[in-house]
């Protein structure tokens, strides 16, 4: 670890920590009953979450957006790469692209429930319904924007169809397809959370709203931990892998 890197970690962990102790003095002094102390807060994330419902409603919390943002990416690669290849199929596509993408995610809920019921089909068919249209706008606009120089280039030297796709194209199409999938990949958390809100049986959304509805706060609390835990954990993760597949394309600002 390089010195500026040091220098940079050791600011993170310090403000953490700051961050934290104010937290809990500021949880320990106050008296309202919708603010429970840190320290019970964490005494009742490790009697829920460590491990006795990861089972029952972190599993399937997680099945379920892993498979809507799947899907989503599926869905929003192959409708970018086909949109921003064709001037005709945009202009055709781009009104109920626009129409589509427009519809509150909240307002998918009732007709999902309807068409899917309450089951886990429901919350799989929203994230990716919702989740897909980042991901096919910055395709569409990475193909669109290809740099026509290095498409002669690569003509020139004979590489043509699949070949010039895999070797040319879609790593230039890359950054901008990863840059969709780290936007979405926060709206499927979201969607995940408020879709078992409203119509589940069991899952991390369901647990906090279930806690919240009996009023034990100290449990509403540990759920809104654990999804603060999981969506940076995601997007470590997500960090991880972009680093990896673009370490062409990577830039560490802190590292300068």
């Amino acid at each position: 670890m390089t010195r500026s890197r040091l220098r940079w970690f050791s600011v993170e962990v310090g403000a953490t920590a700051i961050i934290i102790a104010l937290l809990w003095a500021y949880t320990s002094s106050n008296e309202s009953y919708a603010v429970a102390p840190l320290g019970d807060v964490l005494e009742a994330f490790r009697a829920t979450w460590l491990f006795e419902h990861v089972g029952s409603d972190v599993v399937p919390s997680l099945v379920r957006m892993t498979l809507g943002y799947a899907a989503a990416i599926a869905i929003g690669v192959a409708g970018g790469f086909l949109l921003g290849s064709s001037a005709v199929v945009n202009a055709v596509a781009s009104p109920v692209v626009g129409f589509l993408r427009s519809i509150p995610a909240a307002a998918l809920l009732p007709p999902a429930i309807v068409l899917f019921g309450i089951g886990g089909g429901t919350k799989v068919a929203v994230i990716a319904f919702v989740c897909c249209w980042p991901i096919m706008l910055n395709t569409s606009d990475g193909v669109r924007e290809l740099d026509s120089t290095m498409l002669a280039t690569a003509r020139v030297y004979g590489i043509r169809g699949l070949q010039r796709f895999r070797l040319v194209v879609l790593p230039a199409v890359s950054p901008r397809i990863f840059a969709g999938m780290r936007t979405s990949l926060s709206i499927a958390i979201l969607l995940l959370v408020t879709s078992e809100m409203i119509a589940s049986t069991n899952g991390i959304g369901y647990f906090v709203f279930q806690a919240q509805q009996q009023f034990s706060v100290d449990d509403m609390w540990a759920g809104v931990l654990l999804l603060g835990l999981l969506g940076f954990t995601l997007n470590l993760a997500f960090g991880a892998v972009e680093r990896r597949v673009l370490h062409w394309n990577a830039r560490d600002d802190r590292s300068k």
